[in-house]
């Protein structure tokens, strides 16, 4: 997948806020990168690829009912 760098790019900048004292951004960026993969798992069939190669099936749900697990 193209795009997935994104989620690398979000969990660094987490681990950033996390060693700076910076709690509520760090979760604020774990959030963001969930709402990314579960965006790129729905323009790829529900399967994101991580940069380590390792692949994971996401349940995006239904609009309106929250996401998935």
């Amino acid at each position: 997948m193209q795009n997935d760098w994104i989620i690398d790019v979000l969990t660094d900048l987490s681990a950033f806020a996390k060693c700076n004292g910076l709690p509520a951004l760090a979760e604020q960026l774990e959030e963001t990168a969930l709402v990314a993969s579960v965006e790129l798992a729905s323009q790829h069939g529900g399967v994101v690829v991580g940069s380590s190669g390792s692949t994971s099936q996401h349940n995006i749900g239904q609009a309106g009912s929250g996401l998935g697990a």
